[in-house]
């Protein structure tokens, strides 16, 4: 059974993780599908669960979704996060280093109310839409090249070096030079947080 046959098993899945079916749980999914055929991945949580990467550009639903498909994460090192803000993911098969990105068509939106003119809701036709449409009428895909340095490839860590400034232990080559000192990018470069005295 592929994995286009398994898509409202998938979806379902999908649902469970992210906690309410929405249109971007179906495009996610979709795209999902896609994407792995287009690298020839067809059993991405058994056997090839460590021969491909993917891309997300967007912290949105769908990118729960890819998650629930692909079995990808952060903290396999499977997936990476670019925040570009677009509904888009790239496929990258590690193996043969073909890759794919794929664009969730903005006008998919519209298109959605040729397809079901009947439900008012607009967020429920896109749904309803999302699942009926062909992949080209969803997407537009591209074949790309990633190069991935060594240092963010799935895998253990190449190495981990202290912050002489603050103590802390920074790995996979994120650490940073100042004033002539290993730092963290916190320490160099300023931090998200402020520390509480």
């Amino acid at each position: 059974m592929t994995m286009r046959d398994r898509f409202e098993e998938l979806l379902d899945e999908s649902v469970k993780i992210h906690g309410h079916l929405c249109p971007g749980q179906v495009l996610g999914v979709r795209l999902s599908i896609l994407g792995l055929e287009l690298i020839g991945i067809d059993d991405p949580k058994g056997s090839q669960r460590k021969d491909f990467m993917v891309f997300v550009e967007i912290d949105r639903c769908a990118t729960d979704a890819i998650q629930s498909v692909t079995g990808c994460s952060l903290g396999k090192r499977s997936l990476r996060w670019v925040d570009y803000g677009i509904m888009a993911a790239t496929f990258v098969n590690l193996k043969s280093g073909k890759a794919f990105r794929i664009v969730a068509r903005e006008e998919s939106r519209e298109l959605a109310s040729r397809y079901f003119p009947e439900i008012e809701d607009k967020y429920r036709r896109q749904l309803e839409a999302y699942k009926a449409m062909d992949d080209q009428e969803l997407f537009a895909v591209q074949e790309v090249t990633v190069s991935i340095p060594e240092e963010d490839m799935p895998g253990r860590p190449m190495r981990r070096v202290q912050c002489q400034f603050c103590g802390d232990w920074v790995q996979d080559r994120r650490d940073v030079v100042k004033d002539g000192k290993v730092a963290c990018r916190a320490c160099a470069q300023g931090r998200y947080y402020e520390v509480v005295q």
